[in-house]
């Protein structure tokens, strides 16, 4: 058995069966034996399903927000605007793609070009944002006719019960989507190795996705990955400074600094660098770390002891590589709970470890830079490209120098995450899309028929 732990209390809260490779072929197996009859349901049939799960969701919002906040400890008022109205979001646009006659076919000259889907589809999921990430590749998997079998994370496989719930309580039949809990070095890599998977779609660090890849690769599966990120904010010499720097702050440490695509560098104006750092630390200030089923909590604590420590240890590299300390740092600020204290340094080189690597908390580092093209070459000087900003009073400007960015994503002035546009990186960040019309055709193949 697998015992959850509470982040916040650090009291075990439940138990979940550690699934072995042999539930893994169990799964697989009768994935493959559902899959003919549900790929040839008709798109009304599978659009149906879609709008149950929609509106299922919908009804447990409270459940799920609850549920994340225990077992993962984002901040309730974080699960109840944002981890859970997403997820439904991102349902609401398959369920318009599935209507505008997205597998009606295209006609190119003699031929006529069809998205038919793939087969088994393995989806990995990671901790974060636990509902999202589940949703973002079982749901379109499932629209597009593919059977599915979801390894959720250890670390909270509660809410993903709740998804499974929802999903056979819409309509999907027993073995076109299939749960089974465990690790990621038993489950997940059975998953990636099985020869009769034909798709795995991973979210998760770029290590274990390195790992996915080349167990995937040995029967040439297709792979879809969404890994880590080093995003950088952007602030051009004529954007509000204050501005950009608050709605920095507050990217920088959403759902407690756990978010792939949170803006870890802000990059500024070498002549603004220590106002800016002034309003970062003033900014982060009021995150105080607190018990995140308190809707004033706005930072919750790490997800487990082991990701807390890893936090630590990249907050004092940072300080022994020579970073202005300007709030925070390594001690704990609280008794009990896996919290780390809102972080912020000031005068981070390039080349430092702490603007190189993921650190997957609340940790900023603010960084001087002399002109665009200096700004420009920061942003892109890291192995990964998965999300961005950049604020300036021009939005010609602006999006000129987001034209620039090496990423996936890019946000003008704060402009507001989009659920049906795609989402995924470039380099090491990963590879393919995950959302609306694009997240629904990573899981289609394509035919051509001549006639």
């Amino acid at each position: 058995m697998i015992e959850v732990v509470n982040p916040t209390t650090e009291e075990v809260v439940g138990t979940v069966r550690a699934g072995t490779a042999g539930d893994v072929d169990t799964a697989v197996t009768r994935a493959v034996a559902a899959f003919p009859r549900w790929a040839a349901t008709s798109v009304a049939d599978r659009l149906a399903v879609v709008r149950a799960v929609a509106d299922g969701l919908a009804a447990r919002a409270d459940e799920l927000a609850s549920t994340m906040t225990a077992e993962m400890g984002t901040p309730i008022t974080f699960a109840s605007k944002v981890q859970v109205p997403n997820p439904i979001g991102i349902v609401r646009g398959i369920e318009t793609t599935l209507s505008s006659g997205y597998f009606d076919g295209e006609e190119i000259g003699n031929s006529l070009v069809l998205r038919e889907p793939v087969g088994v589809v393995a989806a990995i999921t990671p901790w974060n944002f636990p509902l999202q990430q589940m949703v973002a590749k079982v749901v379109p998997a499932l629209a597009a006719g593919n059977t599915v079998v979801l390894k959720p994370s250890e670390l909270a496989p509660f809410t993903a019960d709740l998804l499974s719930e929802v999903l056979h309580g819409a309509g999907v039949p027993e073995g076109v989507f299939s749960l089974v809990h465990g690790t990621g070095p038993v489950v997940g890599e059975a998953l990636a190795a099985h020869p009769m998977v034909d798709m795995v779609s991973f979210t998760g660090s770029t290590r274990a996705g390195r790992r996915v890849s080349a167990l995937a690769a040995e029967t040439v599966k297709r792979v879809a990955l969404e890994l880590g990120g080093k995003s950088a904010n952007v602030v051009l010499d004529d954007a509000d400074l204050s501005r950009a720097v608050k709605i920095g702050v507050a990217n920088a440490f959403m759902n407690n600094g756990q978010a792939c695509s949170a803006w870890t560098r802000l990059l500024v104006p070498a002549d603004r660098h220590d106002e800016a750092l002034e309003v970062a630390a003033a900014a982060a200030a009021k995150y105080e770390p607190g018990d995140p089923a308190l809707p004033a909590t706005r930072l919750g604590p790490a997800v487990s002891a082991a990701q807390r420590d890893r936090v630590v240890a990249h907050i004092r590299a940072g300080i022994a590589e020579g970073a202005k300390l300007a709030l925070g740092g390594p001690d704990r600020p609280t008794e009990r709970g896996h919290h780390v204290a809102p972080t912020v340094f000031g005068h981070v080189a390039p080349d430092m470890s702490i603007a190189q690597e993921e650190i997957f908390g609340p940790v900023l580092s603010v960084m001087p830079y002399r002109d665009e093209d200096d700004a420009v070459r920061i942003a892109n000087s890291t192995i990964y490209g998965l999300g961005g900003a950049v604020f300036s009073a021009d939005p010609d400007r602006a999006l000129a120098v987001a034209r620039r960015l090496r990423t996936g994503q890019v946000d003008i002035n704060g402009a507001a995450f989009n659920t049906s546009a795609p989402f995924g990186g470039y380099r090491q960040s990963g590879n393919g899309r995950e959302f609306g019309p694009h997240g629904l055709a990573e899981f289609t193949e394509l035919k051509s028929i001549q006639r």
